[in-house]
């Protein structure tokens, strides 16, 4: 079931794997992308989220840039096709949070993947990413206790990887899930929303993963954050996120 859901997402693109983060060509040095940029770009109106993550629609959508300093679009594909889109606020909010961790965690990458249509509504096959509050992380990772990002550029061939109970990578147990960055993450999330008049309203992640994710320092904080993890999914949604966690975020 699995494979039938992620054989449907988008045109696949595969890169070979590597140790450490590919360096970054300027945007403009793309072509397609530099176009597609150029005919969408991002006005001073503010975005404006109608109805539900899962029943909505969205007007002034952002175009997420596809690069920065330290994070990137996980693929060119979806990007192009227009699923990269955000309310403004949520897009204020994730990139003030990666300005932060250029000094928290100068090291690490970071890895966004689907959001919305520009003017939102169904993003098949996803069940919300619907009023431009969801976002997709990808699970930063590490091997041998050092970060990893050999399979950070697989493009939607992303969706197909599988991890362990543990967050171990079921092909290779030496690569794991970095759950004190998330949580780090989330947390720093939930600081910069509130200055936009935001709060996470949920966090999905595979239920077997909750255990790791409060384990350390950030995940202890995460738990008693009072930010809402969910508890329970069906068995297809649940299987579908140990490899990123999705964050739905919620005005007030």
């Amino acid at each position: 079931m699995r494979l039938i859901i992620i054989l449907s997402l988008i045109t696949l693109v595969g890169c070979a794997q590597k140790e450490t983060p590919p360096k970054k060509k300027p945007l403009i040095q793309n072509t397609k992308l530099s176009h597609y940029v150029n005919r969408h770009p991002n006005d001073s109106n503010q975005s404006i989220s109608m109805g539900s993550v899962s029943n909505g629609n969205l007007k002034h959508g952002k175009l997420i840039p596809f690069s920065g300093n330290n994070f990137d679009y996980f693929d060119e594909t979806s990007y192009l096709n227009g699923r990269a889109f955000l309310n403004s606020k949520v897009l204020k909010t994730i990139l003030n949070s990666y300005a932060l961790f250029e000094t928290l965690q100068p090291k690490r990458k970071f890895k966004i993947m689907e959001c919305a249509h520009k003017h939102g509504g169904k993003l098949w096959p996803h069940r919300t990413h619907q009023n431009g509050l969801s976002v997709d992380f990808m699970m930063p990772k590490l091997k041998d206790s050092l970060p990893y990002y050999g399979l950070d550029t697989l493009g939607s061939k992303h969706y197909w990887l599988t991890f362990n109970n543990n967050g171990q990578y079921n092909s290779d147990t030496s690569i794991s899930i970095d759950f004190e960055l998330i949580a780090q993450h989330i947390l720093t999330l939930q600081k910069e929303a509130k200055k936009h008049k935001l709060k996470i309203a949920k966090v999905i992640i595979k239920i077997e993963l909750k255990d790791e994710l409060f384990a350390g320092k950030y995940g202890g904080i995460l738990k008693e954050s009072g930010i809402y993890v969910v508890n329970s999914l069906t068995p297809n949604i649940n299987s579908l996120h140990d490899e990123h966690y999705h964050i739905d975020f919620k005005e007030f």
